[in-house]
């Protein structure tokens, strides 16, 4: 029997150069694009509030929408649901501004109402003349 003589194995390297060189470049790319924050203060002098004086608040014309598309101005429910009527409505309430500002439109327009609705409320402040228009809503409750 002719039996081989065994031969030696090497043994396994890691070769650690590669890995070296991934880290270095790894490396220099965090160095880059870290962002480094500093901290400054600005001495400020903050203005002091006058509480005698109050501002003056223009006139506010309130227009309530429901779900079911009705209209209230000033708390007053109106039974026609045309922009007509309605803008007719609304010169009527800007009708008593006393002051030289132009009133303010608040729309409260139930959750559930038609886009629809609030837009024709838009369209009657328009041919009443109304400019300023703003929203009003309520903050989110805790769940």
């Amino acid at each position: 029997m002719h039996f081989r003589s065994r031969q030696r194995r090497e043994e396994p390297e890691i070769n650690l150069i590669p890995l070296i060189d991934v880290l270095l470049v790894i490396l220099i790319f965090l160095m880059i694009t870290t962002t480094y924050s500093r901290f400054t203060e600005l001495q400020i002098q903050l203005p002091t509030a006058d509480a005698e004086r109050a501002q003056q608040r223009p006139q506010e014309i309130v227009v309530s929408v429901s779900s079911r598309g009705v209209y209230s101005v000033n708390r007053q429910v109106m039974e026609q649901k045309d922009v007509t009527s309605l803008a007719d409505q609304l010169r009527a309430a800007s009708g008593t501004n006393s002051g030289g500002q132009p009133p303010v439109v608040i729309v409260n327009a139930d959750a559930q109402a038609s886009h629809q609705a609030v837009i024709n409320v838009m369209e009657a402040a328009r041919l009443a003349g109304l400019s300023r228009l703003t929203f009003a809503t309520q903050s989110a409750q805790p769940r």
